[in-house]
C-alpha cells in the first residue's frame, strides 16, 4: 500500500495539470481523456486496498504514468509543459528499473534495495524541487497574462473611442498615446543605462545611485501621470459636449487638452535630458590622447564658459583672472575631455558667484559684488596641477563628501542633472590617473584642483 503513494499522488498531480492546459487550449476531447485519467488513478489507488498482488498494482502505475507521460510529451501543443513532464522521469525510469530488476536478478535486487529506495527518494526530492520552481514560474507567468489581458482590453476601449471621436479629439489623443510611449521608451533607456552604470563600476554606492535616479525622475513622471489622467477626463468631458451640440464648450476644453499636452511634452523632454545625461555618464570615451598645450585649453574653456554664460544672461558679469606656468609645454591628454572638465568646473564657479535669476524674476539680492574666478595652472615635480577658484558663498561641509555622486547637485529644481562633476572625477581619475579634489579657501570661497601626472602621459 505504501508503494502506492507516491504514483497516486504523481498521478493526480500529473492529470491534474493536463487538464488545466487541456482547459486553456481549449481541447475539449482532451479534457475528457484526462479526466478519465485522473478517475483512475484514484481507482487504482484505492483498489490497492483489495489487490493482494502489489507487485502487479506497481507495474500498472509504472505504464499508466509511462503512457501519460508519452502522450503528452508526442503533443507539439504541449510543449510548454516539456520541463514539467521531465520532471516525473526520474522517478519513473527508478520505479521501472526497480520492478525489472526485482524479476530478473530477486538476489541482487535484495543487496541494492536500499539504494533503489534512496534513488527514488532522491527522484522525489528533485520532481519536488521541480514541481515548485514551475510553481513559481506559472504563477509569475499567470500575473504578466492577467496584466497582457488587461494591456490589450485597454487598448481595444482606447481605440474605440479614437474611432468615436472627431479629428480633433483623436489627433489629441494620438499625441498623448505618442508621450506616453516616448517616456516608457524613455524609462527602458533608464533601466539599461543603470545596469551600465553598476557594471561599469561607475557607481561608489548601488543604494544612493537608485536614490538619485528615482529623485530626478519622480517628479516629471508624477506630471506626465497627472497631466494624462486629466486629459482623458477632459476627452470623456468633450465628447459629452459634443454630444449635446456644446461646440463652444467643446472648443474650451480642446484647448485646456491642447495645454496638458505641452505641458506632457516639456516634462517628457526633462526626463529625457535626464536619460541622455545618464548615458554620457555612462559611456567610456574612446578618445585618443594627443600633445595639447593645457595652458591654451583652459584659456580657451574659461573665454567659453564665459562667453555661453553671457549668452543666456545679459546681466551676468565677473571678472577673470588666469596664472598659468609657461614651463609646462605640452602635456599628452585627450583635450575634448580634459576640455570638458575645465569648463565644467569654470561653469559651475560662475554659477557661485553669479547665479542666474529664476525665469521672469529678478536677481538674488546678495548676490556678490564683485565676483571673481581664477584659473591657474603649476608644474611641481612629475604632476601638473590646475586650480579653478571663486570668491563665492564656499560649499558647506556636509555637501563636500558627495559633491562627486552622480546626480547629486546643489542647483534649483530643473538648473542642473548632477552629472557634471560626476563626469569630471570619472575624465580626471580613471581617464588620466589623476586627482580631482575640493576644498573651501580659507578667505571665502571652493576651489577645485586637478591633478594629472606627467609620468601617465608620456608616449
Amino acid at each position: 500500500m505504501q508503494q502506492s503513494i507516491f504514483p497516486f499522488i504523481f498521478s493526480l498531480l500529473l492529470t491534474q495539470r493536463l487538464i488545466r492546459f487541456s482547459k486553456i487550449s481549449d481541447n475539449q476531447q482532451w479534457v475528457k481523456w484526462f479526466s478519465y485519467a485522473k478517475f483512475f488513478s484514484i481507482f487504482l489507488f484505492f483498489s490497492g486496498f483489495v489487490l493482494a498482488n502489489s507487485f502487479s498494482t506497481q507495474w500498472i502505475w509504472n505504464i499508466f504514468l509511462i503512457s501519460c507521460l508519452l502522450f503528452a510529451l508526442r503533443q507539439n501543443e504541449m510543449r510548454p509543459l516539456r520541463m514539467f513532464f521531465m520532471a516525473f522521469v526520474p522517478y519513473v525510469a527508478v520505479a521501472l528499473i526497480n520492478n525489472l530488476t526485482e524479476i530478473i536478478a530477486k538476489d541482487f535486487y535484495d543487496r541494492m534495495n536500499p539504494y533503489f529506495d534512496t534513488a527514488i527518494m532522491l527522484s522525489v526530492i528533485w520532481l519536488a524541487a521541480i514541481l515548485f520552481s514551475q510553481h513559481r514560474q506559472n504563477k509569475a507567468a499567470e500575473k504578466e497574462r492577467i496584466q497582457r489581458q488587461k494591456e490589450d482590453e485597454i487598448n481595444r476601449a482606447i481605440a474605440i473611442r479614437k474611432v468615436e471621436l472627431e479629428g480633433l479629439v483623436a489627433e489629441r489623443t494620438a499625441e498623448l498615446t505618442q508621450q506616453k510611449e516616448e517616456l516608457e521608451h524613455t524609462l527602458d533607456e533608464l533601466r539599461a543605462t543603470q545596469a551600465q552604470l553598476i557594471q561599469s563600476e561607475k557607481m561608489a554606492s548601488l543604494g544612493e545611485l537608485t536614490a538619485g535616479i528615482a529623485h530626478e525622475i519622480q517628479n516629471p513622471l508624477n506630471f506626465v501621470n497627472n497631466f494624462s489622467e486629466i486629459s482623458n477626463e477632459l476627452i470623456d468631458e468633450m465628447k459629452q459636449e459634443l454630444a449635446t451640440g456644446s461646440l463652444q464648450s467643446a472648443l474650451e476644453i480642446a484647448d485646456d487638452i491642447k495645454q496638458n499636452l505641452e505641458k506632457i511634452n516639456h516634462h517628457g523632454k526633462r526626463a529625457e535630458a535626464i536619460v541622455k545625461g545618464m548615458l554620457q555618464h555612462s559611456r567610456s570615451s574612446t578618445g585618443k590622447k594627443e600633445l595639447t598645450d593645457i595652458n591654451a585649453l583652459a584659456d580657451e574653456y574659461l573665454r567659453l564658459a564665459y562667453h555661453g554664460l553671457r549668452a543666456k544672461d545679459k546681466s551676468f558679469n565677473a571678472t577673470m583672472k588666469t596664472d598659468f606656468d609657461e614651463s609646462i609645454g605640452k602635456i599628452n591628454v585627450i583635450p575634448q575631455d580634459i576640455g570638458r572638465v575645465i569648463l565644467n568646473l569654470i561653469t559651475n564657479a560662475f554659477y557661485a558667484i553669479a547665479p542666474p535669476p529664476p525665469k521672469g524674476g529678478i536677481k538674488n539680492s546678495q548676490t556678490i559684488s564683485n565676483p571673481t574666478v581664477w584659473l591657474s595652472t603649476k608644474k611641481e615635480g612629475d604632476k601638473v596641477f590646475i586650480l579653478v577658484r571663486d570668491n563665492g558663498p564656499g560649499i558647506h561641509k556636509e555637501v563636500l563628501d558627495k559633491i562627486f555622486q552622480p546626480f547629486f547637485t546643489t542647483k534649483p529644481a530643473g538648473q542642473g542633472t548632477g552629472l557634471g562633476l560626476s563626469m569630471s572625477y570619472e575624465i580626471v581619475t580613471k581617464g588620466h590617473g589623476g586627482e580631482l579634489k575640493v576644498e573651501n579657501n580659507p578667505g571665502g570661497g571652493a576651489r577645485f584642483t586637478v591633478v594629472l601626472p606627467l609620468l601617465a602621459h608620456k608616449k
